[in-house]
């Protein structure tokens, strides 16, 4: 039987972390360690939307 993973309090419960809309797709994302030291300026879920713009919509394949 596989055991489950246990929480021992390293890090916080992912319903937990802040979370914002991202401008360019419109899906809410969450707080991410790699952006810990700017969290204020993080507009973008992903590479992607940060490519497609504010003015993107859903990135195409061709993107």
């Amino acid at each position: 039987m596989a055991r489950k993973h246990v929480n021992k309090g390293a890090a916080p419960d992912k319903r937990d972390l802040p979370q914002k809309t991202c401008v360019s797709c419109g899906k809410p994302f969450a707080w991410r360690a790699k952006w810990a030291r700017d969290w204020d300026q993080v507009k973008f879920c992903s590479e992607r939307c940060r490519r497609a713009g504010v003015s993107g919509g859903p990135a195409g394949p061709g993107s």
